[in-house]
């Protein structure tokens, strides 16, 4: 298959020399026409300028002399003829070897309209010529003036002519062809750049802009296909964005799958090896005993909150949870947080501070997420939690091991556990469950952190 250029320059040899052989031909013919028309006017006024010498002779049979010298000096064939066809001087041979003229073509067209042309080969002289014959009258007699150009001599001129309007017509058309090819080369070079950022492109390499403003056509071309490069580029990273979404998703359920074995192993682990005990040992004393069923129901309890909490994720990701609004203390809602909380944290300290105030809430869901806050705090940090209540706002301050800033933004979706400083969020539930009672209240939470000094998490109502 052959390349634009390539076929463009063959295209143009083969246009080139159908114009130069057609243009050649019509000229040639054209010029040769106007030529022999002009060699036939210059016979004419010739003859007419000999017929006005002529009529001033008193001897019209005795013009020898001067048809010799015309003839010397325009170098043409000149015959006068009679009315009867008898030839009474000629420029090129002896009248008396001459045969009577009266049944040439030329004489007779001149004896019937008074002007006669004719070519062919000369008996008399042996050579093709062009005739022109024109009926004059001298002294009331009427007379023909013939006069002949020689074809051999008006062919080398006009081949002579030919060649030089064939050479002018030919270097007209190298110096377009030479244009032509130079434009070639240069639409070359705009396609060879187009295929190439089309490749680019396909190979998902699109390193480079477009540019072209040799036409209006290729900069069109050029300005389209960048913005189909551009439209494709946001493309790749939408689809990288989605990519790096979808394997953070399976890293995620990867890490929720193994959480959630983490979770329920310990608890079932204790259950089987307690409950087994107690099926083995009949003799068991009923304090142990009793000592390993409440060890069985607490695991149990456990295992159910981790189901709890799911189902809950669930219904408030979908928008199921109901909520049941109503007047609440809200520092004794903290204290019983807290109350809770000290069983499972025995050695920490987590203190009060601020004036008690009364919201609308639901009791259960906003305990649940000021559990989750400060049960993080306690995780994260060996010092003392603090919880200060105002008049918009409950923050929880730890100063713990903090949040990276590049953390911050994911560590509220659902699954989400930083690892990076061992911030483990348990099933990476606490945080995503806060947002979303928080919303059902209306409420927000802001978090304020730095890396390496602790956090600061508020509930802002």
């Amino acid at each position: 298959m052959l390349k634009i250029h390539q076929l463009f320059f063959r295209t143009y040899i083969s246009i080139f020399f159908a114009i130069l052989i057609t243009l050649s031909l019509l000229i040639y013919f054209w010029t040769k026409n106007l030529y022999l028309d002009q060699i036939e006017k210059n016979l004419i006024q010739n003859i007419d300028t000999l017929s006005i010498v002529l009529k001033d002779k008193q001897d019209i049979h005795n013009i020898t002399n001067i048809v010799e010298e015309l003839h010397s000096k325009l170098n043409l064939r000149i015959t006068i003829i009679a009315e009867d066809g008898e030839v009474i001087a000629e420029s090129d041979k002896d009248i008396s070897k001459i045969k009577n003229h009266a049944n040439r073509v030329e004489i007779i067209q001149a004896r019937n309209v008074g002007l006669g042309k004719d070519t062919r080969l000369s008996d008399t002289v042996k050579k093709d010529l062009i005739y022109v014959a024109k009926k004059t009258i001298i002294e009331n007699k009427i007379y023909f003036i013939r006069m002949a150009d020689y074809t051999d001599k008006i062919n080398n001129q006009f081949t002579k002519l030919s060649l030089e309007i064939f050479s002018f017509i030919t270097f007209f058309l190298i110096i377009v062809f030479i244009a032509t090819y130079f434009i070639s080369l240069r639409i070359k070079k705009e396609t060879d750049t187009i295929l190439y950022f089309l490749t680019q492109l396909s190979n998902k390499k699109q390193s480079f802009t477009l540019n072209s403003d040799y036409t209006y056509e290729f900069n069109k071309i050029a300005k389209l296909l960048n913005k189909v490069g551009e439209k494709l580029q946001k493309k790749e990273k939408q689809k990288a964005k989605q990519t790096a979404k979808l394997k953070l998703a399976n890293r995620q359920k990867d890490e929720i799958i193994s959480a959630l074995s983490h979770e329920f192993k310990n608890p079932i682990a204790i259950i089987s090896g307690y409950s087994e005990t107690i099926l083995n040992d009949e003799q068991m004393p009923q304090p142990m005993k009793e000592k390993f069923l409440n060890k069985i129901h607490t695991n149990a309890n456990k295992m159910s909150q981790i189901i709890d909490k799911l189902r809950l994720t669930l219904k408030l990701e979908e928008g199921k949870q109901e909520i049941l609004l109503l007047p609440c203390s809200i520092k004794t809602l903290v204290e019983n947080c807290i109350s809770d909380l000290n069983d499972k944290y025995k050695n920490r300290e987590i203190k009060i501070s601020g004036d008690d105030i009364t919201l609308k809430v639901d009791e259960t869901l906003i305990s649940m997420a000021i559990s989750n806050l400060i049960e993080n705090a306690l995780k994260y940090s060996e010092d003392d939690v603090t919880v200060e209540i105002s008049q918009n706002s409950i923050c929880i301050i730890d100063k713990g091991i903090g949040i990276e800033e590049l953390e911050l933004e994911n560590i509220n979706h659902k699954f989400y556990r930083v690892s990076n400083n061992g911030w483990n969020n348990s099933l990476g539930l606490g945080l995503f469950i806060v947002q979303a009672v928080l919303s059902l209240h209306n409420f927000s939470l802001e978090i304020s952190s730095e890396f390496g000094k602790g956090s600061k998490f508020c509930i802002k109502y």
